[in-house]
């Protein structure tokens, strides 16, 4: 799998359900140093991300234009449209989406990601 298709596959992994429930799960897949500017304004680190994404409202989301850039040896910068599905009457949602990637070992964990709502066409 090359560099590209493994981070596309974790950024889905942190947008499912199921890791979105398991606090342990995202705890491997988030940094110590973490920190998130929320595309409603919030800001968060790793601590608060862990303790409350588990009991946050699921929204289906999907990924659309991925891209990943190589920054070094062991960083990565991933850019995509997310794609929030329309459920229980809420409106469906788009954005855009940056992260940053730090391989630490055999183990890539997210260090910074950012989303800026997109307006509805």
């Amino acid at each position: 799998m090359d560099l590209s298709q493994k981070l596309l596959h974790l950024e889905q992994r942190l947008l499912s359900r199921a890791t979105r429930r398991d606090a342990e799960e995202i705890s491997c897949l988030i940094a110590d140093d973490f920190v998130e500017f929320g595309a409603g304004g919030g800001i968060w680190n790793k601590v608060e991300l862990v303790e409350q994404l588990p009991f946050q409202p699921f929204s289906l989301r999907t990924i659309s234009e991925f891209t990943a850039k190589q920054l070094s040896e062991n960083t990565a910068l991933v850019t995509y449209q997310c794609h929030t599905v329309a459920i229980d009457q809420r409106s469906p949602a788009n954005s855009l989406r940056s992260s940053i990637w730090r391989k630490q070992g055999e183990q890539w964990q997210m260090v910074f990601h950012q989303g800026t709502f997109l307006p509805l066409r």
